[in-house]
């Protein structure tokens, strides 16, 4: 059993084969699939996807889309969650590499709007107790900040890819680490190492499809039938086998979104 902690199974880039997608995903023994939302547009599309066995869903304003967001945006927000109850609120955090301001100057008011829906969010989840989908580019000292002074029952950060420092910050605060296709590339020493030296009970695994394909299907769609894969090379990483990788990662995921199993 394996679980897909993140995957925008809504993507347009499903729209020509998405049954065919989860039959392959339930084939290859990904027994769930969680789905985050992006912004408002998507939430009934991303709602729709609970049709697929297995499929859960997240709500939230995905910081990339800073431009398309509106206030009233976290209203529907909020009544999205009292009415389809999500395991989680996200796709949600900060984009300093979106919003280009790792150069000085450039978009800085991008970023208090990130901030200030990021904030909001986490208020949002706060008050319905539900953990969080980060979405965290050059960006997790600030998203810890918020993360200490706004509390929420832990949750996933996506795609991790800081320090081992911000690691175990995030895990003091009762978070795990995503890990997925990014892990896959023999040039990603950094990412590789955490991946391997990290504590096992601390990691979950994602693919991220569409995006962030892994290293033998690079520049092509990514699914969650690639998760096998990736699970076995994170056994690989860590010299350990398949089978414990697999149990231990779904019950990270499990523990941390609430979930259970859909067999």
């Amino acid at each position: 059993m394996l679980i897909d902690t993140h995957c925008h199974l809504d993507a347009a880039e499903y729209d020509a084969d998405r049954d065919a997608v989860t039959e392959r995903a339930q084939r290859a023994g990904v027994e769930q699939i969680i789905v985050p939302a992006v912004a408002a547009f998507n939430f009934e599309s991303t709602i729709d996807c609970r049709r697929y066995p297995g499929v859960e869903i997240a709500l939230g304003l995905h910081p990339m889309y800073v431009h398309v967001h509106r206030e009233e945006h976290l209203v529907q927000l909020d009544e999205a969650i009292r009415d389809y109850r999500p395991i989680a609120v996200g796709e949600i955090g900060l984009d300093r590499f979106q919003s280009r301001l790792d150069r000085p100057g450039v978009n800085e008011e991008d970023l208090e709007r990130q901030e200030f829906l990021y904030m909001e969010q986490l208020k949002l989840a706060s008050k319905y107790n539900l953990p969080v989908l980060l979405h965290i580019r050059r960006a997790n000292d600030q998203i810890l900040k918020y993360l200490r002074r706004i509390k929420v029952p832990g949750g996933i950060a996506h795609a991790f890819n800081g320090s081992i420092q911000q690691a175990q910050e995030y895990i003091k605060l009762g978070f795990k680490l995503g890990f997925g296709g990014a892990m896959t590339y023999t040039r990603a020493t950094s990412l590789r190492k955490l991946a391997a030296e990290l504590p096992l009970d601390s990691i979950v695994l994602e693919t991220d499809g569409p995006d962030i394909p892994p290293e033998w299907i690079s520049r092509q769609r990514n699914e969650p039938a690639e998760l096998p894969r990736i699970a076995k090379a994170l056994a690989e990483l860590r010299g350990i086998g398949l089978e414990e990788v697999s149990r231990q990662t779904s019950k990270n995921a499990q523990e941390i979104l609430g979930l259970k199993s859909s067999a």
